[in-house]
């Protein structure tokens, strides 16, 4: 039988270390608050110059994707997943999203009323 060394101990232990540390620290990213974007304007012209153009581009490309892959996913029975996946989540993301945003969805604009705050 093999004796390890510690030359490959150490980056077992360090990796084991860091799953560990990692999955400490996710209950930590689900409680974070609800941010409130506010877009500067060079991340709306980078936005617009750069990052819509490319998400354009997986778009187009992931749809052949799953054209490609829709026998398969009709036969594994998870279409919809794909479907998700591959086309919608890129199509929200380069579409349906405010400009400078780095989450999809429409922001809703929140007027001032004279008794609280009315969201559209």
């Amino acid at each position: 039988m093999r004796k390890l060394t510690s030359m490959k101990i150490l980056p077992m232990r360090t990796m084991i270390a860091l799953f560990f540390g990692l999955l400490l620290s996710l209950p930590q990213l689900t409680i974070a608050a609800a941010v409130e974007e506010e877009p500067t304007a060079l991340a709306m012209t980078g936005d617009l110059l750069i990052a819509r153009p490319v998400l354009a581009g997986i778009t187009v490309i992931s749809t052949a994707v799953f054209i490609v892959a829709l026998p398969f996913s009709l036969l594994g029975g998870n279409t919809a997943e794909t479907a998700e996946t591959l086309v919608s989540g890129p199509f929200e993301a380069t579409f349906v999203r405010c400009l400078g945003c780095t989450q999809s969805g429409r922001k809703h604009e929140v007027r001032e009323n004279a008794d609280s705050r009315v969201s559209e």
